[in-house]
């Protein structure tokens, strides 16, 4: 008997591929699954892995999590801060919270980000290429490189863009930065 996660994920990838107007072979080629596994994954006829999962995602400009968000058919309205995910780097002390985390409803989900001073961190963006990206500094000041574009961004300043490419952060040896960054699909 299928699951319903199986069901809803499978209604979903189906959805998002005709969305694209892609075939199983265009949809196979941007993510390198199979055409066959693409179609038994379509028709709810085997539960996708993690890696397979993370692969389509990525073939449709999303991160993961938005992938799976997007197979809920609700989300809550409200979300209280002691109920918002966090991600924390124990290497670099680079921080996310994820403030509005995507939903099927939803275009996109918004992240509170802090960098500690003196760190660096570059988002590869692989799996998020072509995806709409706002970020906006609440505090601090940091340096942004986006697309072979260098910023150097302070309180109050907006950075928005395409994801191509990899995207690399860098404070200051005494100068953190906290920032909102708000991801769109679609």
């Amino acid at each position: 008997m299928k699951s319903d996660l199986t069901v809803r994920l499978a209604d979903r990838l189906s959805r998002l591929r005709a969305d694209k107007g892609w075939t199983l072979d265009q949809l196979a080629g941007a993510s390198g699954v199979s055409r066959a596994a693409l179609s038994r994954l379509e028709n709810a006829e085997v539960s996708p892995s993690a890696d397979v999962l993370d692969k389509l995602a990525a073939a449709h400009s999303m991160s993961l999590s938005r992938l799976l968000a997007m197979t809920e058919a609700s989300f809550p309205a409200h979300i209280e801060r002691d109920e918002q995910a966090i991600w924390r780097d124990s290497d670099s002390g680079y921080a996310r919270r994820i403030v509005s985390p995507g939903a099927a409803a939803l275009a996109g989900e918004i992240e509170e980000c802090r960098l500690p001073p003196g760190t660096e961190v570059t988002q590869d963006g692989q799996d998020l290429q072509g995806q709409e990206v706002h970020l906006v500094v609440l505090s601090g000041y940091m340096h942004a490189e986006q697309s072979n574009h260098s910023y150097s961004l302070g309180p109050g300043d907006a950075l928005r863009f395409r994801q191509a490419g990899a995207l690399r952060l860098v404070t200051a040896k005494g100068q953190g930065c906290k920032f909102m960054m708000c991801r769109l699909s679609g």
